[in-house]
């Protein structure tokens, strides 16, 4: 709010001239209308820039891109090393219990399905359809 605004510079100096007009028996009443006024063009002032703010953000956030909060997606690369890495970590103790258990049948059956799932799993990005964009991505 401006300190040199005029509507509130005339209340303000008809609230002092009612004051000398009326005595110092209605002063608590004087100020209580003043503060009053003064409350009311603090609220509308501040009701104007919420509304203004929201404005700004709702028309911000129309305009963005819409993407998810939160970390980054990995890259298809990165996941795919990553899951085999996963499969060979994992590899260590199904070959230990497929040796002991089923020879080296088992063994080479083992690595047969490590090998498969692996394959699988890099396939899935080159046979997976590609998305359509939205429509209001477009823009």
């Amino acid at each position: 709010m401006d300190a040199r605004d005029p509507e509130l510079n005339k209340d303000l100096s008809a609230t002092l001239q009612a004051r000398k007009d009326l005595g110092a028996e209605y002063e608590s009443e004087l100020v209580d209308s003043f503060m009053e006024k003064v409350n009311e063009r603090v609220d509308s002032r501040v009701e104007q820039r919420v509304r203004r703010e929201l404005a700004q953000q709702q028309t911000s956030f129309a305009r963005a891109d819409r993407r998810p909060i939160g970390p980054p997606s990995p890259s298809p690369r990165f996941a795919r090393y990553g899951f085999a890495g996963v499969t060979l970590v994992l590899a260590i103790p199904l070959s230990a219990i497929a040796a002991v258990n089923a020879g080296t049948g088992g063994l080479f059956i083992t690595w047969a399905g490590i090998v498969g799932v692996n394959v699988a799993q890099s396939l899935t990005g080159f046979l997976a359809p590609k998305e359509k964009p939205d429509r209001d991505d477009w823009s």
